[in-house]
């Protein structure tokens, strides 16, 4: 027989379920994992109250969000009845270091008068300036042996007057420029002539209602400069602020009466005082 009888590629039919034993078992290179310890004394903690915590939180949720709806609803109500009213909620905003009062002339004020305002406000800036600098030269006069009672003046003229300015002239023209109201502008000219008959008075400072020294007019300014030099040049200097002050003061009313007359707002304030007089008389 020839050597290349035998074919090496041939399959070898073997039946498995000829002779299950003479199967050859399967040879593989990897080891069988471990069997895993099962302990049936060990217990499994499953809790139960999860789904009752969870209700109970998503109850109290819907609680709150119920309550905020509710005070949302509320509080827009009052906003769309303030509105309605007229009334217009004002945001402290200046200074912006430490913020007082609202004051946005550039949002609220109209274009062709901004300029008047702007000149207006810096008026009430400057009667800061001169109250708060006749307090300095009084100070000042008190030291050099003028007596205190100046001094305690100088403080009521501040404490007074940088709070009375806004409340009486300095806010009823920004409202009367923004709103264009008739009746504020009214009140604007009435406390505003007040406003430059002090500053006139204190640029003069006589001797008759109050006590001279305590404001820096040039009557004193006069009187304290052959004593005292230095005392002289400070009741000078607030001199010139009063003077300063009362000048600004005469343009900003000339400005805002002439803007008052050309837009028909002393004829519409006629016609409400003789309305007003009329329901009181009635």
């Amino acid at each position: 027989m020839s050597r290349y009888d035998s074919n090496p590629f041939d399959e070898e039919e073997v039946n498995p379920f000829a002779n299950p034993g003479s199967v050859p078992p399967a040879t593989s290179g990897l080891s069988p994992l471990p069997p895993e310890p099962y302990d049936r004394g060990a217990t499994i903690d499953i809790p139960l109250d999860n789904a009752k915590d969870l209700k109970s939180k998503e109850k109290e949720l819907q609680s709150k969000e119920a309550e905020l709806k509710k005070r949302e609803q509320e509080l827009k109500r009052r906003e769309d009845a303030i509105a309605r009213a007229g009334i217009v909620i004002e945001e402290k905003n200046w200074p912006p270091f430490f913020p007082l009062i609202h004051h946005d002339i550039a949002n609220e004020i109209p274009i062709h008068l901004q300029r008047t305002q702007y000149v207006a406000f810096t008026t009430y800036l400057g009667l800061v300036v001169c109250l708060l600098w006749n307090i300095v030269a009084v100070t000042t006069a008190w030291i050099k042996g003028e007596g205190p009672t100046i001094w305690f003046l100088a403080i009521i003229y501040f404490i007074s007057g940088v709070p009375g300015a806004y409340v009486l002239w300095y806010r009823p023209l920004y409202r009367a420029m923004r709103t264009d109201s008739a009746l504020k502008f009214g009140w604007f000219f009435l406390s505003y002539v007040v406003h430059i008959a002090f500053c006139i008075f204190a640029a003069v400072a006589p001797p008759i209602i109050f006590k001279g020294k305590s404001l820096t007019g040039i009557l004193p300014a006069i009187d304290v400069l052959s004593g005292h030099a230095l005392v002289g040049i400070f009741y000078f200097i607030g001199f010139a602020f009063f003077c300063l002050e009362s000048l600004l003061s005469i343009w900003v009313i000339q400005q805002v009466y002439m803007y008052f007359r050309g837009s028909g707002k002393a004829a519409e304030m006629k016609r409400d005082a003789a309305r007003g007089t009329m329901m009181a008389a009635l």
